[in-house]
């Protein structure tokens, strides 16, 4: 009995296959495959200390943008970077064992929005919390970077590291020419004589560049208001100096105070330690199951891509004519 069984199991497999497949091939049936694994949930990693308290290490790298993006070799989806920083930022307020953060960040800045949105959601955090907050300057921390580190009580800066590139910076491509030696001409209708600034058909007016311009100014002065709230010993001069855009060394930037220190991320968790009074605190990430997670430096998740790829894919680029304004270096 059990023999027929199994046998009387397998044709009713053979069975169904067949008639899926005699379905699927006479166009009744459409199946939809997913090349993409969803994220799964944040997990917490130890990465070392025995407690009482945590301290997280949150990692703030590439382009700040949250553009959703799948791009790249892994089959995972990637979550941008704005979401994971809030859904991290939401874990990490639930658990009272976290007595500080650690922001470590490797970025040449990105869009005027994000780098406003993650510098305000750690405020909000540090608000919620009442939690130290402590970042840490890697290979680069420019523009936005800066932006968002200025949310920090106390900044740490590799002496190789480059900062500074306090500004804004919105460009275009005026292809008007290149349409012209190829023969091809662009016709727009539009309500209103200024409906098609920074259009890349034609070359923008004086006018329009006044308004552009103070747009530009009216975020200059953001950028510099969230500076003097989060660098309180920094003198007029120094603002004065690092404002016109350039760019910084780990030590010009100390000298300069936009950096209370010189150090590397070790130092960084041990300033968060002592000024929270846990000295054997946990170090913590958070991360995506299946992500190598072995040391302070890793990944949360798996590699996004870098502002290279980025550059090089037309992310960063105009998309016709959409303005980018930007707090990020782009030599």
């Amino acid at each position: 009995m059990k023999v027929r069984k199994k046998r009387r199991s397998g044709l009713l497999v053979l069975y169904l296959a067949a008639a899926l497949f005699s379905v699927s091939a006479s166009g009744c049936a459409f199946v939809n495959v997913t090349l993409y694994q969803p994220a799964l949930p944040l997990q917490e990693k130890v990465i070392e200390g025995e407690g009482p308290g945590k301290v997280l290490v949150m990692d703030i790298s590439g382009v700040l943008t949250y553009d959703e993006k799948k791009k790249g070799g892994s089959f995972k989806e990637q979550v941008n970077l704005v979401a994971r920083v809030k859904e991290e930022l939401r874990k990490a307020a639930q658990d009272n064992e976290v007595k500080a953060l650690v922001l470590r960040i490797n970025t040449p800045g990105g869009t005027v929005s994000a780098s406003d949105l993650l510098h305000h959601e750690i405020m909000q955090f540090k608000k919620k919390r009442k939690v130290k907050v402590v970042a840490c300057f890697l290979g680069m921390a420019t523009s936005g970077g800066y932006y968002v580190a200025s949310a920090a009580d106390h900044i740490v800066a590799q002496p190789t590291t480059l900062t500074g590139s306090i500004g804004t910076i919105a460009f275009k491509f005026n292809v008007q020419g290149l349409m012209e030696k190829v023969g091809v001409e662009e016709e727009t209708v539009k309500s209103g004589n200024k409906k098609d600034m920074w259009s890349p058909f034609r070359p923008a007016t004086s006018e329009e560049k006044v308004i552009f311009q103070r747009i530009i100014d009216e975020y200059q002065s953001k950028f510099l208001e969230v500076v003097r709230a989060g660098r309180k010993n920094m003198t007029d001069s120094d603002l004065t100096t690092v404002k016109d855009g350039r760019v910084f060394s780990g030590t010009q930037a100390f000298r300069l105070h936009l950096v209370d220190e010189l150090g590397y991320l070790n130092d960084a968790v041990q300033w968060a330690k002592a000024a929270t009074g846990v000295p054997k605190a946990q170090v913590i990430i958070y991360h995506r199951p299946g992500t190598y997670v072995d040391n302070i430096y890793s990944k949360s998740q798996g590699e996004a891509l870098s502002w290279a790829d980025r550059l090089q894919q037309g992310e960063l680029l105009p998309q016709g004519p959409e303005p980018r304004f930007m707090y990020l270096w782009l030599p």
